[in-house]
């Protein structure tokens, strides 16, 4: 029977924005006086939902709303949502730096977190000094955290330095021996924001073993927030995605990365999209205008067959001619790993030269897709590194997994590779 050794209850979380406390005395009076007469907490009724790209009426917001979910042990939960969501402010609540407006928050055991860069060290304490401290922070005896040492210092990585006061520190250095401190001395549950992004590649692979370690060896509980859908999807069983501090899903991590990234990115299906107010990453003038897909039958279509060839498409207008054109197609999975690129130069024919507007099409004749959403990605560039116009995920095509060997199996896996061949075309509209 599994164990839960974190359960969150109705948790909320208001502040008062321009404030650093998000309370004041007359407030505190005020709320004192409805408490004694037994009614409710004049300031929850009034806090507005936290969507920060607009501007509300209210100086008081809600950063967390009603958020409710458990962890078991040795369970790997993964928070995910946009800047600002509250994910941050849940793990501070979680780590005991700061309390909720309202709810309840039950922990079986200690928690060790890795919130943000220097956190939970002093500046002017060495290395090893800061090893101590958090373990006596943790509640462990002097001797434990010795036994522990050798480990944490040879897993930081900077033995070198540990007897240098952290304020000499990088941030990359920082977080190695945090991380190492957190993830080595004895703590139930373990809590990793976002700052393992700070850390080089080499590092970040070492982290994510050894929270793998953490919980399938040792037990533990890890809660892991991160952009990196990557690595959410691999680390994580369960997940939770928060949008304007509510809980949007909570579940399978699976279906909530899924869910999570269309409505992010958006569904992109249907039809030709209009193309001319989206987010531009790269180029000079807004030229492609509309982008789509069509199947073999030039049947406009976001719906494919495995094994069936895909033609994708995009209508431009340069506004006047350019003398050496690539045009370009670049295909996605929906964690954003590419698995295909496609242009004129690699795939013939050579760049075209002097046109001003047209159509460019990318026939792919024989796509070995795995089922799922991918994202298309559209470019022009002139002269060979100059760019035009660049959409990254302009529109997407679904794959429906078939019985591709005839075997009467069906192949249903999201695997996100692709190994095809294809041409690409211009059709001109000049008169």
């Amino acid at each position: 029977m599994s164990k839960v050794v974190l359960s969150v209850e109705d948790v909320s979380k208001m502040y008062r924005i321009g404030l650093v406390t998000g309370k004041t005395l007359k407030q505190d009076i005020n709320r004192w006086w409805h408490t004694a007469r037994g009614k409710e907490d004049p300031y929850l009724k009034i806090g507005e939902k936290n969507d920060r790209a607009k501007k509300g009426e209210s100086d008081f917001v809600w950063v967390l709303k009603n958020i409710d979910f458990k962890l078991e042990q040795g369970e790997t939960l993964g928070i995910i949502g946009r800047n600002g969501a509250g994910k941050s402010t849940l793990l501070k609540i979680l780590s005991r730096v700061t309390k909720p407006t309202s709810g309840n928050i039950k922990i079986k055991g200690r928690i060790a977190s890795l919130l943000e860069v220097g956190t939970g060290f002093h500046p002017e304490l060495s290395g090893r000094e800061n090893i101590f401290l958090n373990g006596a922070i943790l509640g462990m005896r002097k001797k434990e955290i010795q036994n522990k040492l050798d480990e944490i210092i040879d897993f930081s990585g900077v033995e070198r330095y540990i007897d240098t006061p952290v304020k000499r520190y990088s941030s990359g250095m920082y977080v190695r021996l945090a991380f190492a401190v957190a993830a080595y001395l004895e703590s139930e549950i373990l809590i990793i924001d976002e700052v393992l992004a700070v850390g080089d590649s080499e590092f970040q692979k070492k982290c994510l073993g050894k929270m793998n370690d953490a919980t399938s060896k040792e037990g533990r509980s890890v809660i892991f927030v991160s952009h990196n859908m990557a690595a959410i999807q691999n680390l994580c069983t369960r997940g939770l995605h928060l949008q304007f501090g509510q809980n949007i899903e909570y579940g399978n991590i699976q279906s909530v990365i899924q869910n999570y990234l269309r409505q992010e990115n958006g569904n992109f299906i249907g039809g030709k999209i209009d193309l001319s107010n989206s987010l531009r990453s790269n180029g000079k003038i807004i030229a492609i205008k509309q982008g789509w897909s069509e199947n073999k039958n030039g049947e406009i279509t976001n719906s494919f067959n495995m094994g069936e060839p895909i033609t994708l498409k995009f209508e431009y207008d340069l506004g006047e001619s350019l003398p050496y054109v690539l045009f370009g197609f670049g295909i996605e999975t929906e964690l954003g790993i590419r698995v295909a690129t496609f242009n004129n130069e690699l795939m013939g024919p050579k760049p075209f030269s002097r046109i001003r507007r047209g159509i460019a099409s990318c026939t792919i004749e024989n796509p070995q897709f795995a089922a799922g959403r991918f994202y298309i990605s559209l470019a022009i560039v002139n002269n060979g590194a100059d760019w035009v116009d660049f959409i990254e995920q302009a529109f997407a095509i679904d794959i429906e997994p078939v019985d591709v060997f005839k075997t009467g199996n069906v192949i249903n896996e999201t695997f996100g590779f692709i190994y095809s061949y294809g041409k690409i075309e211009n059709i001109s509209l000049d008169n």
